[in-house]
């Protein structure tokens, strides 16, 4: 069975750090497009940031460049996302997703694989 999950989440005060980690399981993830979004209270889900399968290339929402870095570890089949400079306004419950895909993929419709998402909470 196939399975995401986050975890990381928590309340920070506005230009704080938090790094968020999806473990993947059931399957390696090796060769997946991984992607993390995030959804506000009555917000549709927005992209923010995307690793490709191997690493090489990554994108980055115009809102989170320049604050938020994601990486991953495929030995240990799971992503991370280092978020620093936190706003009020990234408040939002944030989820994984993967895509057996070498494209880099920035829509929530083109991701196969979800996880359930960590609420992050920031303060101002």
């Amino acid at each position: 069975q196939v399975q995401l999950v986050e975890s990381g989440g928590g309340l920070v005060q506005a230009g704080g750090s938090l790094r968020l980690s999806c473990a993947a399981s059931g399957r390696s993830f090796s060769s997946d497009t991984m992607g993390w979004f995030r959804q506000a209270p009555g917000k549709e889900r927005e992209f923010v940031a995307v690793i490709s399968w191997g690493g090489r290339n990554t994108y980055y929402a115009d809102s989170v460049k320049g604050r938020f870095t994601i990486s991953r570890d495929n030995a240990k089949n799971t992503i991370y996302l280092q978020m620093t400079g936190l706003k009020p306004e990234d408040t939002a419950v944030y989820h994984c997703a993967a895509r057996n895909s070498r494209r880099v993929l920035t829509t929530a419709k083109d991701y196969d694989y979800w996880g359930q998402g960590t609420q992050v909470t920031v303060s101002s």
